[in-house]
């Protein structure tokens, strides 16, 4: 992260991030003990919205790269939707069965052509 683009335009002075870094590093290793006492006086509901809304982006941005591609779009949302449900069959979790019918969506539409 410290040597992205994000972090500064002229690769020379991206050695500054890395201070930043350490400084936070360092707080939270300070006040670690602290945050985990508070985060565990909080309601389960408020963790689990707090997580949520922090997972928003990511998931926002991996299911923007998944239906980039015209193509695949029907298999990704396919695996998105399947694996998101959390279904379970036979004692084999969602994950399992979201990429096989993903493979399944993928291979069915490219027969269809």
């Amino acid at each position: 992260m410290c040597t992205g683009e994000d972090s500064h335009p002229d690769p020379a002075k991206r050695w500054q991030v890395g201070i930043w870094y350490c400084l936070f590093y360092l707080l939270f290793a300070v006040f670690g003990a602290s945050i985990i006492r508070l985060v565990a006086i909080m309601p389960p509901a408020l963790i689990a919205l707090v997580l949520g809304l922090a997972l928003l982006a990511p998931i926002a941005n991996a299911l923007m790269i998944a239906v980039a591609i015209e193509k695949e779009r029907i298999a990704a949302m396919t695996t998105f939707a399947i694996t998101a449900s959390g279904i379970a069959f036979f004692g084999i979790g969602a994950a399992f069965w979201g990429l096989i019918a993903g493979l399944l969506a993928y291979h069915a539409h490219h027969l269809k052509r």
